[in-house]
Order: structure tokens, then C-alpha cells, then sequence
């Protein structure tokens, strides 16, 4: 179909730019693992041994390296979680880890902003997270690196700085469930496909943000992104 099948304009398609590349890499969900560094379990608060579990962002909600992102409504505890991202080229159901890399495309370096005080309301009440974890702007994400150009990092420093001090800082060798394991455990729920990104979860450290904090985060061999938080809209 082309744009004239349509009762009101295309929304634009999601993407992401590649390194090296001048193509993009377009993106079309986005699932986020939580609770995946033992010490963040620990600072929140939660089961050290329960079994990895996962919640999504729409994909519009992504914010290209450089961005300033506006305060959110609602909240007053806005918090950031640094994460490496894995971009998928292929997917299926019930993914074996020991196959689940060959279906990776790349990597990129991304922050999982989060509307704290909404979330811990909604798991108060038993309520879904959604209106604490995805809203506009709350999925700053860095270019992606091309697995065949980096590998697949299985270990290295992930940190993040807010106003140039040091607030998170962890390394791949603590996630608790690995990229293929992560892969594995997703495609037991979903049908991963082309164009599927996954946050792999934060390390310790995570804190309240304000207008006019400037954020600065990476991952060792991946990438760094850089964003900056303004005024609410």
C-alpha cells in the first residue's frame, strides 16, 4: 500500500542511525528486561533469585543521541538506567541460547528513563508498569554498532555520568541473564523478529534527575550517547 491507502498520514517509521552505515536501522518494538544487575536488585529493594522478566516502550519513544529530552508530566522522580541494547536482524519463537546470537544484528548503548514515583504507585496497586517505564522520550538510544564489526561484548565498563559525576557504573560480566539467555527467555513469550531492540537492563546507581542535568553514559566497545534533560513542555 502506498501513503494514499491510508485515512490519515503515516506515522513515520522508528530507526536508528548505524556506524558506518549510511543506511538505518529501523526499529520496530522495544523490550526492556528488568531487574538484571544483582546490585540494582539489591538498591531497589527486590528478589535477588527471581527469574528474568520483561515489559516494553513503543518504539516512537526512542531519542537519538544529542537530543534534549523534556521533564515528563506527572512525575517528580524521574530516574535514569543505562543499558546495553541488542538489535535483533532475525527472531522466531523459542530461540536456543547457544543459536541466539546468530540472530543479533548489532549493539548500542541506551537509558531507560523512568517515571519512579508512577511506577512503585502502579506495583503498589498491582497495576502494570506501562505508565511509569514508557512515555515520551524514555528511550534515548546511541547509533548501533554492527556485530560484525564488534563482536558480541560479553564483558567491559557500562557507567553513566550526570552533570560529569560518576552515578552508575557495573560491567557486562554481572548481568545476571546473558544476551543469549535473555534472547532465549523472550522468544518463549513473544515472536521476535527483524528490527526488535532489547535494553538488558541498569547497573547500581540509578538516581533522580532534574531539568538541566546532562547525561553521559557508554559501553566499553559499543558506544556512548550523551542526552540532556530540559524544561516540561
Amino acid at each position: 500500500m502506498n501513503a494514499a491507502s491510508y485515512v490519515i498520514p503515516l506515522p513515520p517509521q522508528a530507526s536508528l542511525p548505524v556506524v558506518g552505515e549510511s543506511g538505518r536501522y529501523p526499529v520496530r518494538r522495544i523490550w526492556c528486561v528488568g531487574r538484571n544487575y544483582l546490585e540494582h536488585i539489591r538498591e531497589m529493594g527486590n528478589d535477588e533469585r527471581a527469574p528474568p522478566f520483561f515489559f516494553a516502550k513503543h518504539a516512537d519513544m526512542l531519542v537519538p543521541d544529542g537530543a534534549t529530552i523534556p521533564y515528563p508530566p506527572l512525575t517528580k522522580d524521574l530516574h535514569h538506567e543505562v543499558e546495553l541494547i541488542v538489535a535483533m536482524k532475525s527472531g522466531g519463537l523459542n530461540i536456543p541460547a547457544d543459536k541466539a546470537l546468530d540472530h543479533v544484528y548489532g549493539y548500542a548503548v541506551g537509558i531507560d528513563l523512568t517515571r519512579r514515583d508512577l511506577q512503585i504507585a502502579s506495583r503498589k496497586k498491582e497495576r502494570p508498569w506501562e505508565i511509569g517505564k514508557s512515555f515520551d522520550g524514555s528511550a534515548p538510544c546511541s547509533a548501533v554498532q554492527p556485530a560484525s564489526k564488534i563482536g558480541h561484548p560479553a564483558k567491559g565498563k557500562i557507567w553513566l555520568t550526570v552533570n560529569g559525576k560518576e552515578a552508575q557504573k557495573g560491567d557486562l560480566t554481572e548481568l545476571i541473564w546473558n544476551v543469549p539467555e535473555i534472547i532465549w527467555q523472550l522468544s518463549q513469550q513473544v515472536k521476535l523478529a527483524a528490527g526488535d531492540i532489547i535494553m538488558t537492563g541498569t547497573p547500581a546507581g540509578v538516581s533522580q534527575l532534574q531539568p538541566g542535568d546532562k547525561l553521559e553514559c557508554g559501553v566499553d566497545g559499543v558506544g556512548t550517547l550523551k542526552v540532556s534533560i530540559g524544561q516540561p513542555e
